[in-house]
């Protein structure tokens, strides 16, 4: 099995104008992945850290990218392809409740 890292993006305006089926359905994939182990969270407020050749770490609030919508959450799930992973995200409540999902394949670590 590959993982994958996803990150959602969305927000209230775009989570509230959704049917509320569509969310419930939403919610529940969540509960199932979640229940088979897959790592998932909401994101917080973040931070940059810094340590520029060693020489000492600086942390500084805010993110480093920018995006037309906030990040509203973290997940590493597992499946057999890409494919099959952008079907598993294409399912969660950002992806339904007029956000977008970014799929990224975590590759092993040498």
């Amino acid at each position: 099995m590959a993982r994958f890292v996803t990150i959602g993006y969305g927000d209230r305006e775009g989570y509230d104008s959704t049917e509320a089926a569509v969310l419930d359905e939403a919610h529940a994939h969540d509960m199932r992945l979640r229940e088979a182990g897959t790592v998932m969270g909401i994101a917080d407020s973040p931070v940059q850290v810094r340590n520029l050749n060693g020489a000492g770490m600086t942390v500084q609030s805010g993110s480093f990218l920018s995006s037309a919508l906030p990040v509203a959450g973290f997940a590493i799930i597992e499946a057999e392809t890409l494919e099959e992973a952008t079907q598993i995200a294409s399912r969660t409540p950002c992806a339904v409740a007029q956000g977008v999902v970014e799929v990224w394949p975590l590759l092993e670590a040498p």
